[in-house]
């Protein structure tokens, strides 16, 4: 298996997609159900490719990814070849991004000594959706990039 399987919440969410999986195979939910009960390491092996389908689709196409922490923000867009990152780091302990108050203490403070901004940019060494499954492991989800568009805008005008 390349990446996870996907949860029973993915699966039940993903059912119609799962059912044309199976079909794709010739499988119908009889067949499904037979090979659930008699064969159950080969209806493992089936929701291990089909999670990794629908993991190589999403990391394929993920753009962008954010990673909020207690004092830390982490934005990143994703190219071809190379990720681009805007760290926020607030400088006052008692700041916590993962709250409201947090996230409107950002917003006030944003371009004062209270915020340290880094940028960076770094080359791809895994495959670039093996790199973004790393991230996305590590606690960063997937985004419309606008947090990140707006700061962009901002530092590179």
């Amino acid at each position: 298996m390349k990446y996870t399987r996907l949860t029973k919440e993915q699966f039940e969410a993903l059912h119609p997609e799962f059912i044309n999986f199976l079909a794709s195979q010739s499988i119908d939910k009889s067949e499904w159900d037979k090979i659930k009960a008699e064969q159950p390491e080969v209806a493992e092996q089936e929701l291990d490719v089909f999670s990794d389908l629908i993991w190589e689709g999403v990391l394929t196409r993920a753009e962008y990814l954010e990673h909020f922490s207690k004092n830390h923000i982490f934005l990143f867009q994703c190219f071809e070849k190379e990720i681009k990152s805007i760290v926020l780091k607030s400088m006052v302990p008692a700041t916590d991004f993962l709250t409201k108050d947090g996230l409107q203490w950002l917003s006030d403070n944003m371009f004062t000594d209270n915020i340290e901004m880094k940028i960076g940019k770094k080359e791809f060494i895994d495959e670039r959706s093996h790199s973004i499954f790393q991230l996305i492991q590590q606690g960063a989800f997937l985004s419309d990039g606008q947090l990140y568009q707006q700061i962009n805008s901002i530092i590179t005008a």
